[in-house]
C-alpha cells in the first residue's frame, strides 16, 4: 500500500515581510498595491489565515527584493 504524501501549505514569514518593508521605508498598503492585491489579502497573508497562490509569491518575492523563497516562506505541513 503506498503511503501519502503530506500536502503542504506555503505561508508568509511575517518578520521578513517587516523587516523588507522597514527597510524600503513602504507601508503594508503601499506593498499591496504593489503586488496588485487587496490590504486586506495581504493582512490575511501576513497572520497566516491565507496562503499565497504561485503568482502572488512571485511578486511578492519581487517587489520585497526577495529572491530566495525560504527566506520569505513557509512551507506547513497539513494533515
Amino acid at each position: 500500500m503506498k503511503r501519502r504524501q503530506p500536502a503542504c501549505r506555503v505561508k508568509v514569514r511575517p518578520s521578513a515581510v517587516w523587516e523588507r518593508l522597514n527597510r524600503l521605508n513602504v507601508t503594508q498598503n503601499q506593498l499591496a498595491t504593489m503586488v496588485g492585491i487587496t490590504s486586506g489579502y495581504l493582512s490575511q497573508l501576513i497572520t497566516g489565515t491565507r496562503s499565497p497562490s504561485a503568482e502572488v509569491r512571485k511578486r511578492l518575492q519581487e517587489t520585497l527584493e526577495i529572491p530566495i523563497f525560504d527566506d520569505l516562506f513557509v512551507l506547513e505541513v497539513v494533515e
